[in-house]
């Protein structure tokens, strides 16, 4: 059937077929850099780096670009805080925020331009607006005049005649309508500035996207996104601008919109305290479990952000990493045979229909973890007749490397995930008292011995005991192997 991808613009599925043959403009909004980014962030960079992935997986040529918010009113408010230029705090949370997404596995897109770099294009996109009659200038400030928006109000379903000045809508008596929104700010004693046709000031929010999305891809493009939030007012007042000043329409042929992401079940929001930040996260778990808990929901789905989750996917990973690990010791001729999975798609078809279902990384991954319990079974089973078949097991191999190269995931060799596992605390033992380790170690070789004379009532108990102090064990072809017990 091909890609389908779900239009926020339409409100339906579509069959994706970009502008211009197999060549992809996408864009999608990045963080206002003022402060650490947080899970929401990590949602949306997570969710649209599988788009990506997935449309050069799927042979597109794309161009990718997500922007920086380097000036704003948060960074200015907090830069005074901090006693220091905005322009210095803007640089600082860009590169906490590139560390991030390099810590989560998040490709860097083709481009990465930020506002203060786009000042020119913003300044011609302002001045066409104003030579349109689509926006006015009022003191040095420049507003868009909604009411003139052929179609305001088609994304996010909102009735302009209904609207009325709220939080998210800055109110100045000065403006022609309560719902005109600013391009350009007149500066302020103490703020940045640029010089404009309309004196010193900066932008506005709205149009430093339509600029960067100008400059970088073109005045049409094919994907968009961005998290749920941003449908009222950003993106409906980017396509407002954008179809005014270029005259051409659609702005953007598909609207993608990432879902919410609640903590503990509640709304995640700075006046509930309860932000978590990427770096908080990263500190007690992987970089891989906390990115595949964000890809076991749907990216449209809201998801809830607990402690618990990161565990279930920290346990998940245990257990690939475990039957990967396995495979190379009780079946190494299954990591050496090279399988054309595209040559010969078997149960490999349903991941594809997954992702072309408008990107279903929560069916992919289940598919992911019913072949990990057959690889179990099929080594299970070359154990107890003592046999070595390892062409379906080279087929599972491939699977997981196939799904992983889009997901960003499963890529890791078992020794370095455990090794990880190690560094971030995640075993009892790293956490015990010196010493324990060789007691169970020692427990451990006992049993073996237990094993070696027949004496398997006492390698029953010695396994209960160490079942009691929260040890399980895996009897292998190389011997036995212990794990610390999930709670």
């Amino acid at each position: 059937m091909g890609l389908r991808v779900y239009n926020s613009l339409t409100g339906r599925k579509e069959d994706f077929v970009p502008r211009n043959g197999n060549k992809v403009a996408m864009y999608v909004c990045g963080p206002t850099v003022y402060d650490l980014s947080h899970i929401g962030h990590a949602r949306s960079a997570v969710a649209f780096d599988v788009v990506y992935r997935y449309l050069k997986y799927r042979e597109y040529k794309v161009t990718y670009t997500r922007n920086y918010t380097d000036i704003d009113d948060k960074i200015i408010k907090r830069a005074a805080e901090e006693g220091m230029p905005p322009a210095e705090l803007a640089e600082r949370y860009v590169k906490a925020f590139d560390e991030d997404m390099e810590a989560l596995g998040v490709l860097a897109p083709d481009h990465r331009p930020k506002a203060t770099e786009t000042i020119g294009k913003i300044i011609e996109v302002t001045q066409t607006l104003i030579g349109r009659g689509y926006a006015y200038v009022v003191d040095g400030d420049v507003y868009y005049s909604v009411r003139k928006a052929r179609g305001y109000g088609r994304l996010s379903g909102k009735n302009i005649d209904e609207l009325e000045s709220g939080a998210r809508i800055e109110v100045d008596e000065r403006k022609s309508d309560p719902l005109d929104f600013a391009l350009w700010k007149a500066s302020k004693p103490g703020e940045p500035w640029w010089e404009s046709p309309w004196g010193k000031g900066r932008p506005g929010w709205h149009i430093e996207c339509s600029a960067m999305c100008m400059e970088w891809l073109g005045e049409t493009i094919d994907i968009h996104g961005g998290g749920k939030d941003l449908i009222f007012p950003h993106h409906e007042n980017e396509i407002a601008q954008s179809e005014s000043a270029t005259g051409k329409a659609p702005y953007v042929k598909y609207w993608l919109h990432n879902g919410f992401v609640n903590i503990e079940k509640e709304k995640m929001s700075k006046s509930l305290g309860n932000i978590m930040n990427i770096r908080d996260a990263l500190r007690d778990h992987t970089s891989e479990a906390l990115r595949l808990f964000l890809l076991s929901s749907h990216y449209r789905s809201p998801i809830d952000y607990s402690e618990d989750s990161l565990k279930d996917a920290e346990a998940a990973l245990e257990r690939f990493y475990k039957t990967l690990q396995r495979i190379e010791d009780e079946c190494h001729e299954a990591m050496t045979v090279e399988y054309c999975i595209r040559c010969n798609p078997d149960r490999f078809t349903s991941i594809i229909e997954a992702m072309d279902d408008d990107f279903n990384t929560a069916q992919v991954i289940g598919i992911v973890f019913r072949e990990v319990n057959s690889a179990n079974r099929i080594l299970d089973e070359n154990r107890a007749q003592g046999k070595a078949e390892f062409l379906d097991l080279s087929f599972i191999i491939s699977l997981f490397k196939e799904a992983g190269s889009f997901l960003g995931i499963f890529n890791k060799r078992p020794a370095d995930y455990f090794k990880e596992r190690e560094k971030k605390g995640l075993s009892v033992i790293a956490r015990d008292e010196t010493g324990i380790k060789e007691e169970i170690e020692l427990l451990v070789r006992q049993r073996e011995e237990a094993r070696k004379g027949k004496n398997f009532r006492l390698a029953d108990e010695i396994r209960a005991k160490l079942l009691e102090k929260g040890i399980i064990l895996e009897d292998t072809a190389k011997g036995t192997v212990w794990s610390v017990k999930r709670n």
